[in-house]
């Protein structure tokens, strides 16, 4: 597959990035330069050129004289994200509930309509993909592009570990109770209580992750 662009070093991150997400490029394996040439039909420079976009994304790390790994997301760096994307997305929750229109608050509480019919049919894909959708509702609706570009570079990093916290016990009722407290207080344009709902829906998201984990090690050790 050879790829043509003006923005030659562009695409191939995004297609680096994509195969990162998708565990095609596993975490902590070596990123070899010579094969991804041959396979994309490019040149060393753009691939490099594009492999500092992902190092600067957080997404590869580059080692002196070794070359690039696919980075590793631990314990430790999950714990030091989320009371981050709590504090962050927590505000983009208070300036949704202050700038939102009317028809904004409508298109919210479809999306919210489409999370309470994935959660009744236990439909765990969908639910994630509209709750994606939500939180860029939100983050969206605070029309704060700094909030939005720190949130997006953190949420790589959580996306990189491919986690699937709904899969804690009674998670998807919890998170599903968490987001109608979210959207009631932006529907009743009270900016503190939204951004209080916010924060404790990142730090149970955590919560539940961290059960996840300790459940793993549990078997592992059995």
């Amino acid at each position: 597959m050879r790829l043509v662009s003006s923005s030659l070093h562009e695409e191939v991150a995004a297609q680096l990035r994509e195969r990162v997400f998708a565990g095609t490029l596993a975490p902590g394996s070596f990123v070899d330069e010579t094969a991804l040439c041959a396979e994309l039909g490019i040149s060393r420079t753009p691939l490099r050129e594009a492999l500092k976009v992902l190092t600067a994304e957080g997404l590869v790390r580059h080692e002196p004289r070794r070359g690039c790994f696919v980075a590793e997301v631990t314990e430790r760096d999950l714990d030091e994200i989320f009371p981050v994307l709590a504090l962050l997305e927590g505000r983009c929750a208070y300036e949704a509930a202050t700038k939102a229109s009317d028809a904004d608050r409508e298109a919210l509480e479809r999306l919210h309509d489409k999370l309470k019919r994935a959660a009744r049919n236990q439909r765990i894909n969908e639910y994630y993909e509209v709750n994606f959708s939500i939180h860029e509702a939100i983050i969206l609706l605070a029309d704060n592009r700094w909030l939005a570009q720190v949130i997006g570079d953190l949420r790589k990093i959580v996306k990189l570990a491919r986690l699937q916290q709904l899969h804690a016990p009674g998670r998807l009722v919890q998170s599903l109770a968490e987001h109608m407290a979210v959207f009631a207080a932006i529907r009743a344009r009270d900016a503190d209580g939204a951004e209080a709902a916010m924060r404790t829906h990142l730090t149970r998201q955590r919560e539940a992750l961290r059960e996840l984990a300790r459940q793993r090690k549990s078997r592992l050790i059995a």
